[in-house]
């Protein structure tokens, strides 16, 4: 129905999400935390809640970003926060194509040639010893360091 008024239930439970989305927020790297485009005020708040080691004042503080978020969309704080975690489509399909890539690095020689290609400001020098690390880290059974730093890498470039 049109003019049908929110319960007070409804209400509180839309205040509590928007407190979680804060919460969300206040957990964040400082990394992530920085590329995500947030209000002044709200940006502030959440930096605050960060600083703040009492367990009351920091409830406090949560409680005071969700009324802060009361007057925003959480729409795109959501998405923004969804990509930051890697849990948006777009950011799962990049780490899609990011495994793939190092999967075929790591079972063909002539695949570097192609991402190369690809790829001009990638380090094929770097590229090419972590790739040779990585697969005798395997062969030995070694943890896999380089295996790790060639996804970093490869991630690197694909997003230039």
């Amino acid at each position: 129905m049109q003019g049908e008024i929110p319960s007070k239930t409804k209400k509180k439970q839309e205040m509590h999400e928007l407190q979680a989305l804060g919460a969300a927020l206040v957990d964040l790297s400082a990394a992530h935390l920085g590329h995500m485009t947030l209000p002044e005020e709200l940006a502030q708040a959440v930096h605050e809640a960060r600083r703040i080691r009492s367990h009351g004042a920091k409830r406090r503080q949560v409680q005071l970003i969700g009324r802060l978020m009361r007057g925003l969309d959480p729409a795109p704080i959501r998405a923004q926060l969804a990509a930051v975690e890697g849990n948006s489509a777009p950011a799962r399909a990049s780490h899609q194509r990011v495994e793939h890539w190092r999967a075929r690095l790591m079972a063909d020689d002539g695949a570097l040639t192609e991402f190369a290609a690809m790829h001009p400001g990638a380090d094929l020098q770097n590229l090419r010893a972590l790739l040779r690390n990585a697969r005798k880290e395997q062969k030995a059974g070694r943890p896999p360091r380089a295996y790790r730093e060639l996804f970093r890498i490869i991630r690197e470039a694909a997003d230039e």
